[in-house]
């Protein structure tokens, strides 16, 4: 056995210099640590260390000749008193919450309970858990980022593409059959290509943080897709590693990251810090919990049991200073060491409860506030809980966008057809001033989305009323029933033209309005291919071809995706599109406004229009019947200013949107100049372009039922 040295009490995790490594673990209510190496994930540990030494609640110590690869483990003493709010047991080998990877998984048929399964939780269990906890593995911090450089896509030139590791190309013929489902797999030539064409410039990852398969998952067969049962905050994930668990899989991940950035393409995770896989008073005894419970995790009154802001039997407990200093020193780490783009909160409502209350001042949004690194990536929060005041839409701080879930519904209702959506949906395709103007905030704050990982995925919206969970092993009682949803005509596939080519339709028209919004599109990975899960809207468990995507499309499939591919185009070629402010929604004196001069004298940046070509009245606005607008987004007008500060000129666009059952006739509005005249850009009623010729001005086109079209103005000749 090597000889224990003091160490340092930092950095916390274990750290490789070269010569040794140093090991150092938080815990302020423990009487004992001992560090535990092993050879494998099973067996006994070959060497064991009493750590002496603790500064600052922090145990350290050093050994010399030990190198990446190996796995270690940590035992803690200390009271086990659950009423108490402490569950040390040294029996129990504890995962490092500092670990840079783990290596092996969760064996429930092993002693991972603190106490012995259905017995009182208050009874300690003596059993050794070795053999069915991961091991923690002292990894190679050594990289060669080969001058990697982050893309640094503005906000407002995003267009995000929420995918799954495994998922995306579990099935691709086109990638080798040993990196499908790997990171290796999504940054391979092909899946890259894949991107570049469509036209995204960020992933957003669903939880690659190392996660367990829950107990009741095993037990019925199937496992935990999704990932959001985070064990550790620093490990990628292993089961997407090609290479293997001994660290391999640190290196897979940065190589991806590095393949993405020089596509062009930035990386986004979605980190689940609100709460851990250990669950509540009856679940296992994996990490935090036996190391000190008090201090991760939020109790109750009654301190033997969890606070559940979550769903998922815990809540951590990020009023504690360990527990903020380890979310921001594994924020660092993933930007510093592993080079991403950005982060996704889960339910981030969670991080910013000090008592109860849901507070945007929190100490949580203090700190990333004023931390140099993590403040300069995007932040992006899902901002609300399963906690009572828990919905928190346009209420996080300045720095933060946030996943828009108004809009997604406001979108949904409209094109489902319900009454009364007109007013609602203007500030949805506007950037949703009326939630974050108030604040100093830009369109860029919200995240729109029409669908996400969690619900149907855009061809199952507008192909089934209700959802089909059945193979979750809930008996369909899992999933959320508001899904604002119609299926057409017929529950699921049908033979019916007429129903497909509606459906179709619409989801034409859900992408058009996302992607022409202002604000930033996110697309759910797949819906660009028609993905299905056969109606399953909470595919959670589903790690197989209900999930996966399948890439044999062809025929409509097809004509979608370049249809898609096509749209994000025209996004990215007019800042029209995308705008940095909102709109002022009045007349403006062109000769304020960067030397414009316009014929007619005065402008509006935005025009609301009825189909007659005539402005939208107040009443008209709050009419329940009214289903169909114009928007008109003058290009001449968009009060910003290039890198060199000259103003920022485009076309002018012309939107018609008509949720009736009926067609209606669009007479196309007055322009600003005698010369010129509309020309169509698409219509959703074909794939692309409209069999339309330009057109004067108070031309009637008739836009067909449940469609949209796009009209830009242009020059006589130049069309």
């Amino acid at each position: 056995m090597a000889k224990l040295l003091p160490g340092k009490p930092y950095p916390q995790g274990a750290t490789w210099d070269g010569i040794g490594v140093n090991f150092a673990i938080y815990s302020e209510a423990a009487t004992g640590v001992e560090l535990c190496l092993f050879d494998g994930t099973e067996g006994d540990a070959t060497e064991r260390y009493r750590l002496k030494e603790s500064t600052a609640n922090v145990w350290h110590g050093y050994l010399q000749g030990v190198k990446p690869g190996q796995l270690y483990g940590y035992r803690l003493c200390g009271r086990y008193s659950p009423a108490e709010g402490q569950r040390f047991n040294c029996n129990k080998l504890l995962i490092d919450p500092y670990a840079r990877a783990l290596a092996g998984e969760v064996k429930w048929d092993q002693a991972v309970f603190g106490y012995r399964p259905g017995e009182d939780d208050t009874v300690i269990d003596d059993r050794d858990s070795a053999n069915g906890v991961p091991k923690s593995v002292v990894t190679n911090p050594h990289f060669d980022w080969d001058n990697d450089r982050p893309p640094n896509t503005p906000f407002h030139n995003s267009v995000i593409y929420e995918t799954h590791v495994k998922g995306v190309t579990a099935l691709n013929p086109n990638v080798p059959e040993n990196v499908r489902g790997t990171y290796a797999g999504l940054a391979f030539p092909t899946t890259i290509e894949y991107f570049k064409n469509l036209g995204i410039t960020a992933i957003e990852l669903m939880p690659v943080h190392a996660f367990i398969d829950d107990e009741y998952l095993v037990k019925k067969g199937l496992k935990n897709y999704w990932g959001y049962n985070t064990i550790n905050f620093f490990s990628p994930e292993a089961r997407y590693s090609s290479t293997g668990d001994r660290g391999d899989q640190v290196a897979e991940f940065r190589n991806m990251v590095k393949a993405l950035h020089r596509a062009g393409i930035e990386v986004i995770l979605d980190v689940v810090y609100n709460h851990t896989a250990e669950g509540n008073h009856l679940g296992p005894t994996l990490s935090f919990r036996g190391i000190d419970n008090r201090a991760y995790y939020r109790l109750t009154d009654d301190a033997r049991y969890y606070m559940d802001y979550t769903g998922t039997g815990n809540t951590m407990n990020v009023r504690h200073p360990q527990v903020l200093k380890l979310i921001m020193d594994s924020l660092r780490y993933w930007v510093l060491e592993m080079h991403v783009d950005g982060f996704r909160f889960d339910l981030a409502s969670a991080l910013a409860r000090e008592l109860h209350e849901v507070d945007r001042l929190s100490a949580f949004f203090d700190i990333v506030n004023q931390d140099p690194v993590v403040s300069q990536v995007k932040l992006i929060a899902e901002p609300w809980d399963v906690g009572e005041g828990g919905y928190q839409v346009g209420k996080f701080p300045t720095l933060w966008a946030e996943w828009n879930g108004k809009y997604r519904d406001a979108v949904r209702r409209y094109w489902k057809g319900d009454g009364g959506q007109l007013a609602e949906l203007g500030y949805r395709l506007t950037g949703s001033s009326d939630l974050y103007q108030r604040d100093g905030r830009h369109p860029t704050a919200s995240v729109n989305f029409v669908t996400a990982h969690d619900g149907f995925t855009l061809l199952d919206l507008v192909s089934y009323d209700h959802k089909h969970n059945e193979a979750n092993g809930e008996e369909n009682h899992d999933g959320t029933d508001d899904n604002h949803s119609w299926n057409h005509g017929a529950e699921g596939p049908t033979d019916d033209p007429a129903i497909n080519e509606l459906r179709h339709r619409q989801i034409r028209n859900f992408l058009v309005t996302l992607l022409l919004s202002q604000g930033v599109p996110m697309i759910c990975g797949g819906d660009e291919i028609g993905r299905t899960q056969k109606g399953n809207n909470n595919g959670y468990a589903q790690d197989n071809e209900t999930s996966w995507y399948h890439w044999d499309f062809n025929g409509w499939r097809k004509d979608l995706l370049g249809f898609t591919q096509r749209l994000i185009a025209l996004r990215r070629q007019h800042p029209n599109m995308r705008r940095r402010k909102f709109f002022q929604d009045r007349p403006i004196d062109p000769a304020n406004v960067h030397g414009v001069e316009i014929e007619g004298g005065t402008v509006r940046d935005i025009d609301w229009l009825r189909p007659d070509g005539e402005p939208m009245t107040e009443e008209e606005w709050n009419a329940g019947w009214i289903r169909a607008l114009g928007m008109r987004l003058s290009g001449e007008i968009l009060d910003d200013v290039n890198e060199l500060g000259d103003a920022i000129r485009d076309d002018t666009f012309l939107l018609l949107i008509n949720a009736h059952y009926e067609a209606l006739k669009f007479t196309l509005p007055q322009v600003s100049h005698k010369e010129i005249c509309w020309e169509p850009v698409l219509d959703t009623r074909t794939s692309w372009p409209p069999e339309c010729d330009s057109q004067e001005p108070g031309f009637q086109y008739e836009l067909m039922p449940r469609s949209m079209a796009v009209w830009k103005q242009v020059l006589r000749g130049e069309d």
